[in-house]
């Protein structure tokens, strides 16, 4: 993992990365696989804490190490995943929702290597059985308990990572409300390798409108992201690892704070990218502003509350744009 002891050290490495160093470049490294979110070694934990903190406020996304998904559990869930996709696209198109982006995504003809799919609450057996029977009428109850056990898995990372970031910014006071107000959405994604004729861009730059997101790939690499500098950074995440990164959500709710990092996917690779997200979002109702302690003379307050429903409804309207933040857009403050 590389530290940088200045910005200089910093800049230094993203410029060598794109004038073609091999050197990969490694997000910095969070560890979760010690902590026991019950009772946590104290010093464990709050090195772990200002790890993670100082990561999602300089980049916007850290890599983490979490033993509760085995490599034996993390093989079955992709192996399914491959299973799925495989599935007749008239099946496929049958996982719809009434929230846009939730269903079934494909054959878009500016996006042609890329195709997702999305379960809501999908630690809850009846959510998962549902769609489940929609792709497999005769069930699959391999498919479903590995995607169960897997988001359980994933849901128990979510709220550590919360934790930390509510304890290191003093708002552990807010947690249990801020938990009680979010719903959570799992997104399967698959991204086939580019023709010799087509654009290796599997999904375009974009800022993910959530709270936050935990990403795990099949250990085909393609995630870039993009540095507060501008400069594009291919990251290299080790194959059990998981990418932990913020979403516009939570960059409003630390008034700025938090970094919500623009990110995209290049198919450089010659075999298929699987991927999967957990996403959590702000429930549709509920008011999302900072709390009142984020707001001082040195932070001026950066956005107007809003609704993710409303907002959401807005950002479908006005279309996806690639290098624009739609919170910023939609209820951002000049100061």
């Amino acid at each position: 993992m590389h530290q940088f002891q200045n910005r200089n050290q910093k800049i230094n490495l993203i410029e060598s990365i794109n004038m073609g160093s091999e050197a990969p470049f490694q997000l910095p490294m969070v560890d979760f696989s010690k902590l026991n979110k019950q009772n946590p070694d104290d010093l464990i934990w709050e090195n772990a804490k200002t790890k993670a903190l100082e990561a999602l406020q300089e980049y916007g996304c850290f890599e983490a190490t979490f033993d509760q998904i085995t490599p034996e559990l993390q093989n079955t869930f992709f192996d399914e995943l491959g299973h799925l996709f495989d599935l007749p696209l008239e099946t496929k198109q049958r996982n719809t929702s009434e929230r846009e982006f939730h269903g079934y995504i494909g054959q878009i003809p500016f996006m042609p290597l890329y195709e997702s799919m999305g379960i809501d609450t999908p630690y809850i057996q009846e959510k998962v059985e549902s769609f489940t029977n929609i792709m497999w009428p005769q069930g699959n109850p391999k498919f479903s308990n590995s995607i169960q056990t897997y988001s359980k898995k994933l849901l128990e990372l979510d709220r550590m990572v919360k934790k930390m970031v509510f304890e290191g910014l003093n708002l552990k006071k807010y947690l249990k409300e801020h938990l009680e107000t979010t719903n959570y959405h799992l997104k399967v994604m698959k991204y086939r390798a580019a023709e010799p004729t087509e654009s290796t861009m599997g999904l375009g730059s974009h800022a993910d409108t959530s709270i936050l997101t935990i990403l795990q790939q099949n250990g085909v690499q393609g995630l870039d992201i993009r540095t507060k500098d501008g400069e594009w950074i291919t990251v290299n995440v080790s194959p059990n690892s998981f990418v932990v990164m913020v979403g516009e959500s939570f960059n409003v709710l630390s008034n700025g704070r938090l970094h919500a990092p623009f990110h995209r996917v290049v198919m450089n690779a010659k075999k298929t990218r699987l991927s999967v997200g957990l996403f959590s979002l702000p429930k549709v109702g509920t008011i999302v502003k900072p709390p009142k302690e984020m707001v001082d003379n040195e932070h001026p307050l950066l956005f107007k509350p809003f609704d993710y429903g409303e907002f959401m409804d807005y950002f479908c309207m006005a279309g996806v744009k690639e290098d624009v933040y739609g919170l910023k857009t939609y209820c951002g403050l000049s100061v």
